[in-house]
């Protein structure tokens, strides 16, 4: 008898659908390579992220190669106008915050924008649309995020490439031995004192160290923070859709139209400030202390 009441309980469960924790959850779940069990996992792969980040990347290339063939001299069309805004808006600021060669550097940020906004941009996609989308591909997907930057693995791999570029131009720019006489001896300097500076040595050294640590970490906490955010009050938003009510439905359009138009600013917004945070940081290891 136990058994026949649990089957037809989940039975009903499964007609009545998900309740609104479940149907969050559901679509908060990565698709992954097998099951994490620890916080940190470093065998886990998240395979939607990839896909969607590798996918936005080549189509970012994509457009600035079109933009790049049809660039006349004459009057420009809208795709034209607009690109040559963006290049110029990226040259702008790197001119102004790296004091040095700029050859890699302007075209590192103009990529990095440009990335970035279009990963961002994969948040005004309906959340419901993959599943049925990947079943009529005849693929059978249970989980799937279509956001690589509400990823926090993400936005720190992009956060550790970043480092790895601030390490790199320190390392070019000062010499090995500068970059190192800087770790210990910035921001409080030395001493003729051997304890004092040894002391100031393990100071400057720590901080540093700290610094380097935080920007990496702010960078990449502060991207996935406001994209997670996004993505979870879409979801809130759609769960409006799912009640069986005028108004519900109502709200459901009013309100996911107006925070999609409010998410345009974000997502464009969020793609500059990783932007300009990466010139500022590659602009500091162009100066020494």
């Amino acid at each position: 008898m136990t058994t026949e009441l649990a089957a037809e309980a989940a039975h009903q469960a499964v007609e009545q659908g998900p309740t609104p924790a479940e149907y969050i959850v559901h679509h908060l779940t990565h698709n992954q390579s097998h099951h994490q069990t620890s916080i940190v996992d470093f065998s886990v792969v998240n395979m939607d992220t990839i896909f969607w980040s590798v996918t936005m990347g080549v189509v970012g290339l994509l457009l600035m190669w079109l933009a790049a063939r049809r660039a006349t001299s004459g009057v420009p069309g809208r795709f034209q106008a607009l690109v040559e805004i963006i290049v110029e808006m990226v040259e702008d600021q790197s001119k102004a915050i790296v004091h040095g060669n700029r050859a890699f550097i302007a075209p590192l940020a103009l990529t990095v924008f440009v990335w970035v906004f279009l990963m961002n941009s994969m948040d005004f996609l309906p959340v419901d649309m993959f599943h049925p989308l990947f079943e009529l591909l005849g693929i059978h997907i249970d989980h799937h995020r279509a956001v690589p930057t509400a990823d926090l693995n993400g936005t720190l791999g992009m956060s550790v490439g970043v480092l790895a570029l601030m390490l790199f131009y320190n390392v070019k720019i000062k010499g090995i031995g500068g970059f190192v006489h800087e770790l210990f001896c910035a921001p409080f300097g030395t001493s003729k004192n051997p304890v004092w500076a040894i002391l100031l040595g393990v100071c400057n050294f720590g901080l540093n160290i700290i610094e380097f640590f935080a920007k990496t970490v702010s960078l990449g906490m502060r991207l996935f923070g406001n994209m997670y955010a996004g993505e979870l009050i879409f979801l809130l938003i759609a769960l409006l859709g799912s009640t069986a009510t005028w108004w519900g439905a109502g709200m459901h359009v009013i309100a996911g139209s107006i925070w999609a138009i409010f998410h345009i600013l974000i997502v464009l917004l969020q793609a500059f400030i990783f932007m300009m945070l990466t010139l500022v940081y590659i602009g500091q290891a162009h100066e020494g202390h």
